[in-house]
C-alpha cells in the first residue's frame, strides 16, 4: 500500500521520493559498497515495485501531454482505421 501522506516531518532514517501528484512516496535504501569500490543502493521489492509503476504512469503522463501537443483534431473511426491499415500493408 502506497504511503500518500502530504504532511509532517521529515524521519532521518527514510528517504522521500516526491512525484507530481501532491504526495511523498516513502522508500527505505539501504546503501552498501560492492568489493569494486562501486555504491549499490538496495530497496525492498515492495518499494521498488512501488517505484517502477509511478515512474511508469509518469512517463505515460508525459507521453499522453505529448501526443496532445500533437492533436490536430482530426478523428478516424476502429474500424476505417483497421481498413486503412490492411489495405496500406496488404
Amino acid at each position: 500500500m502506497k504511503d500518500r501522506s502530504t504532511n509532517g516531518p521529515f524521519v532521518d532514517d527514510l528517504s522521500y521520493i516526491c512525484f507530481e501528484y501532491n504526495y511523498m512516496l516513502i522508500v527505505h535504501p539501504q546503501y552498501i559498497t560492492d568489493t569494486a569500490g562501486k555504491k549499490l543502493v538496495v530497496l525492498p521489492a515492495n518499494e521498488f515495485d512501488t517505484m517502477m509503476e509511478e515512474l511508469e504512469e509518469l512517463e505515460d503522463i508525459r507521453l499522453y501531454d505529448e501526443a496532445k501537443k500533437e492533436d490536430d483534431g482530426e478523428r478516424m473511426l476502429f474500424d476505417d482505421y483497421l481498413k486503412k491499415r490492411k489495405a496500406k500493408n496488404g
